[in-house]
């Protein structure tokens, strides 16, 4: 057989970096500025410019996806529990518990690996003030059902919008969906600010405390401590980062699919032979390749496809093991047996723009050749 070790390591992601000498520019801007941050006029821009490509009417920026989402809680007066799904990242399920909060976890759909709104209803106490779903991988949940439920029981919604950057259900903003959307800008998503990230809301009302929350509660107009802070504001450094990558933003998606189109392509046969399932977009869905996602039959199969990969110089991710509720640091409700499954058996393959066809083949024969 053909060497099919690569000289250089296949990691899972790399950032969307630009050309050096147009950071260096807006470093320039920086430099002769002396603002380096809380609310500094390149982060100001970079908000507008923000507003104008998600097509949405407000935008809070912070340090990073994690800080904001902690003030999104704080700032809807969350109590008692919130309802959200165990197939996450950690953060979605510290950010709950760091304020307080008790999670309550449903279980997600077979399919889409999203939270399930058929699981909800049965979960809803009197003690009950949120649901937190999650656009897992960048598909979108079931935004309808779930708003019907949230209406019907008077709770808020927030969704962990971190994969979801860009992303449109029937040419609707993503984010036009729920009371506040959480986007994240680190280094790993499709769009990243360094690290970064953002909520998106329609009460105008939430602007005042999302500025005051972030800034240890200072409140912006009389500087006196009206609400209970963190230290949460973006520099001027991250928001120059945003502000080019969001020019080069469409070019990345474009190439991220031509990635995932190959990565189809070239692992049909193992698919069709009921060997892997791919995870793909949603129907009527603007999507942004934010990951390619294979699932495998058993978790023997994708423990033995995630040992070998390394011996090849690629590395896959186990996105998300195990699920958030058997998190060794908390006693949680384990009972959500399609999260257990789909975390057993799940790996996310190399995606980003500095690999080529070339590698996916050669990636590909690496999977077809293990799991044969």
């Amino acid at each position: 057989m053909e060497n099919l070790k690569f000289n250089e390591p296949i990691l899972v992601t790399r950032p969307l970096l630009p050309p050096i000498e147009e950071y260096e520019e807006k470093l320039n801007e920086i430099w002769e500025n002396r603002w380096i941050t809380n609310n500094g006029p390149i982060e100001r821009e970079f908000q507008e410019k923000l507003k104008e490509f998600l097509s949405v009417d407000n935008i809070e920026l912070f340090v990073n996806g994690h800080s904001s989402l902690e003030v999104a809680i704080k700032a809807l007066n969350l109590t008692g529990e919130v309802i959200t799904t165990p197939f996450t990242f950690a953060s979605t399920i510290q950010a709950i518990v760091n304020n307080g909060l008790t999670p309550v976890f449903a279980d997600v759909d077979k399919e889409y690996y999203n939270l399930n709104p058929d699981n909800i209803e049965e979960l809803i106490t009197d003690k009950t003030s949120a649901i937190m779903p999650v656009h897992v991988f960048g598909n979108p949940c079931d935004v309808d059902k779930i708003e019907k439920i949230a209406k019907k029981h008077d709770l808020k919604v927030i969704y962990d919008a971190a994969h979801a950057f860009g992303v449109k259900i029937n040419d609707n903003p993503i984010a036009s969906y729920g009371d506040i959307s959480m986007f994240s800008f680190h280094a790993t998503k499709v769009f990243n600010t360094i690290e970064g990230g953002a909520l998106i809301y329609d009460d105008p009302e939430l602007e005042y405390k999302f500025k005051s929350i972030k800034n240890f509660g200072i409140t912006p107009d009389k500087e006196e401590i009206q609400f209970l802070g963190i230290n949460a504001k973006m520099n001027e450094f991250e928001a120059a980062m945003g502000l080019i990558n969001l020019n080069h933003i469409e070019e990345a998606i474009a190439k991220r699919k031509i990635i995932y189109e190959k990565y189809l392509e070239c692992l049909s046969g193992l698919e069709n032979e009921g060997v892997i399932k791919v995870l793909r977009p949603m129907k009527n869905v603007d999507y942004n390749y934010s990951y390619f996602t294979v699932k495998l039959n058993t978790f023997e199969e994708k423990n033995h496809l995630f040992e070998k990969l390394p011996e090849y110089n690629v590395y896959a991710k186990r996105y998300f093991y195990p699920p958030c509720n058997e998190f060794p640091a908390y006693d949680f409700d384990k009972n959500t047996p399609i999260a257990k499954n789909i975390s057993d058996t799940i790996l996310s393959l190399p995606l980003y723009l500095d690999l080529t066809v070339e590698d996916i083949e050669k990636i590909c024969k690496i999977i077809e050749y293990e799991l044969k």
